[in-house]
């Protein structure tokens, strides 16, 4: 078996979640998991194990609008981590210049139980564009037509989650899986590269289907790919979470090239959470 080879420290985890124990699920979201995954379960499993030392911590949805356990592990983690909040247009300028000062850097449009769905998009999208921040964009892959009308009016920066969250994997040539890649041409939009478990049903330990569609996006364009742990894995029991060692190793696996691996990992990550 080849030795794992941990990530360079500078390397960007662009996508996890936490639930500290004293902080409630919200009304209108799901439960909080039953361990609590922490901030110091975290530093551990994921970090410990696999060498990044830079994060994005994003809103969980079953805190809905309770953006405190993001801006508690901004707090402890200062310029090492950024967050992406769940909040709506009606922010006024001194709330979003606070905000920017601690670490945020975009908001979450969930449209699968987030507490701000599709038809929020264009006015979040206008509000925030003018403080750095960006949108992370989360939907049925299936229906990201009935969604490229939207997509297209972002003024700036978008990130399109879990490599389109096509909900029943669909082949790499699918005419949905064309509509992505038009949107990443148009030089504004992102994808990210994680929690491939959640939508594959080939499942471990290659994600066989989800990866076909993968490849094709990571060669497409690697300057436009993230990188996320997608710790603590919620949509798994706590005795049934993947290896996110493992996880980083299919993730390596479908992109190879060194450089484009660190375009993933590092560069395009600190470009659009500006990470010194």
């Amino acid at each position: 078996m080849t030795a794992f080879v941990p990530l360079p420290p500078e390397a960007i985890d662009s996508h996890m979640h936490l639930y500290p124990a004293h902080i409630p699920s919200q009304p209108g979201g799901p439960s909080c998991p039953v361990d609590f995954p922490d901030l110091a379960a975290y530093r551990q499993q994921v970090q410990g194990q696999l060498g990044c030392r830079r994060v994005v911590v994003v809103q969980a949805n079953a805190h809905q609008t309770d953006n405190t356990p993001v801006l508690e592990a901004l707090a402890d983690l200062g310029e090492s981590a950024r967050g992406v909040i769940a909040a709506g247009a009606d922010l006024s300028d001194a709330e979003m210049e606070r905000l920017t000062a601690l670490g945020v850097r975009g908001c979450r449009i969930m449209n699968l139980g987030g507490a701000y769905r599709m038809p929020s998009l264009t006015a979040v999208s206008e509000r925030i564009v003018a403080f750095g921040w960006s949108c992370i964009v989360q939907f049925d892959g299936r229906e990201i037509d009935d969604h490229v009308a939207a997509l297209e009016k972002i003024p700036g920066p978008y990130v399109i989650d879990h490599i389109g969250k096509f909900l029943e994997p669909v082949a790499p040539d699918d005419a949905r899986v064309d509509t992505l890649l038009r949107l990443i041409d148009r030089g504004n939009c992102y994808v990210k590269i994680a929690g491939c478990y959640e939508i594959s049903r080939s499942g471990a330990p290659d994600y066989a289907d989800v990866g076909a569609v993968a490849r094709r996006v990571m060669a497409h364009a690697p300057e436009r790919m993230l990188w996320g742990s997608n710790w603590p894995h919620v949509m798994c029991p706590p005795d049934g979470r993947p290896s996110d060692r493992a996880l980083l190793e299919v993730v390596r696996g479908w992109q190879p090239d060194a450089a484009a691996q660190r375009l993933m990992f590092v560069d395009n990550p600190a470009r659009l959470y500006g990470f010194l």
